[in-house]
């Protein structure tokens, strides 16, 4: 019972931080079509990068993953948050191609002299 509640525990907070980050691209994604680049956006990549690299850096697995599994989760990977599980799956074939677009936006904006903000 302890051990479910501690996976569930894990689980909550990973789909916390999921949706910080998530709301972090959107606005990244949101603003680059926008033609905004400013210091608002300057922070939500920051988080995006920051999280992107923890990421790789832990081997393209999820810091919270070996927590998860340590927990009794049959598999912790990113199937350890609140989604669909073909969605929690493909996020990150999902997301490449999001980073991508994001930096070019952002690029097009700081080239091309939009004021920011």
């Amino acid at each position: 019972m302890r051990r479910q509640a501690a996976v569930a525990a894990v689980r909550a907070v990973h789909t916390l931080a999921w949706f910080s980050i998530e709301s972090c691209v959107i606005y990244v994604l949101y603003t680059g079509l926008a033609g905004r680049t400013d210091r608002r956006v300057g922070w939500a990549a920051a988080v995006v990068a920051a999280e992107s690299l923890v990421f790789a850096g832990n081997g393209f697995r999820c810091p919270l993953t070996g927590l998860a599994e340590r927990y009794g989760a049959e598999r912790g990977s990113v199937t350890d948050i609140y989604l669909p599980r073909w969605f929690a799956h493909n996020l990150p074939a999902i997301h490449v191609p999001l980073l991508v677009l994001m930096v070019y936006l952002h690029a097009r904006n700081l080239r091309h002299g939009r004021p920011p903000g």
